[in-house]
C-alpha cells in the first residue's frame, strides 16, 4: 500500500499546476513540439537534480542555512519573473504548429529554460527534501529510494512531454490561435505572480 500510495503523491505532484506547467505551455504554443519536448526534458533534468541532492543530503544543508536557501530563493524568482516579462513583451507571436519556425532560438535555449525554472525553484527544493528525507529515514534499502527517484524524473518528463504533445495538436491550435496574444500575456502574468509569491515566501 506505499508503494501505491507513493506513486499516486508522484502523479498528483507533478500534475499540479506551477511555474514548470507554464512554461511548458507557453514554449510549447509559442515555438512548437520540439521546443515543448526540449522544455520537459529540461525540468525533468532539474528533477535529477533535486532527487540527487536530497539522497545525499545537500538539500538539508540549504535548508538550513538561511542565507543559502535566500540566495536560491530570490535567483529562482528573479527568473520567473524574467521568464514571465519575455512572454509578456512577445504576447504578439502566433501560435505555431510543426510546419511553421517561431522566433529564432537555439534548441539548447528551450532545454535550458525548463531545467532553470525547475531546479532554481526552492519550494521543488524542500518537497523532495521533506519526501526523500522520510524515504531514507523509513527505508533501509537506497536502492529503493534511488528507483523513486528515477520514478519522479521519468514522471515529469512523460507529463509535460504529454502536454506539449496535446496543446502542439492541431485541433488545439486552431482553437487556441484567435487567443494567443492572451494566453501569452497570461502565461506571463502567471510566471511573473509564481515569481513574486516565491520571492515573499518563508
Amino acid at each position: 500500500m506505499e508503494l501505491i500510495s507513493l506513486a499516486i503523491l508522484g502523479v498528483l505532484i507533478v500534475i499540479s499546476p506551477g511555474a514548470d506547467f507554464v512554461l511548458e505551455f507557453k514554449n510549447s504554443i509559442n515555438h512548437g513540439r520540439n521546443a515543448g519536448m526540449l522544455t520537459a526534458i529540461g525540468i525533468a533534468c532539474g528533477v535529477f537534480v533535486h532527487v540527487g541532492y536530497s539522497i545525499v543530503g545537500i538539500g538539508h544543508f540549504i535548508s538550513q542555512n538561511e542565507w543559502l536557501f535566500n540566495l536560491v530563493k530570490y535567483a529562482g524568482a528573479a527568473y520567473l519573473i524574467y521568464l514571465g516579462l519575455t512572454g509578456i513583451f512577445q504576447s504578439k507571436f502566433d501560435l505555431v504548429n510543426e510546419s511553421v519556425k517561431g522566433p529564432a532560438q537555439t534548441s539548447t535555449n528551450y532545454f535550458i529554460q525548463g531545467f532553470l525554472c525547475n531546479v532554481l525553484n526552492p519550494k521543488t527544493m524542500l518537497f523532495f527534501l521533506s519526501i526523500f528525507s522520510q524515504l531514507v529515514t523509513a527505508q533501509n534499502n537506497s536502492s529503493f529510494v534511488v528507483w523513486y527517484g528515477l520514478y519522479m524524473v521519468i514522471l515529469h518528463g512523460l507529463w509535460f512531454g504529454i502536454v506539449s504533445m496535446l496543446v502542439t495538436s492541431d485541433y488545439l491550435l486552431n482553437l487556441l490561435q484567435r487567443f494567443s496574444q492572451q494566453i501569452n500575456q497570461a502565461c506571463g502574468v502567471g510566471l511573473i505572480a509564481f515569481g513574486t509569491l516565491l520571492s515573499f515566501s518563508s
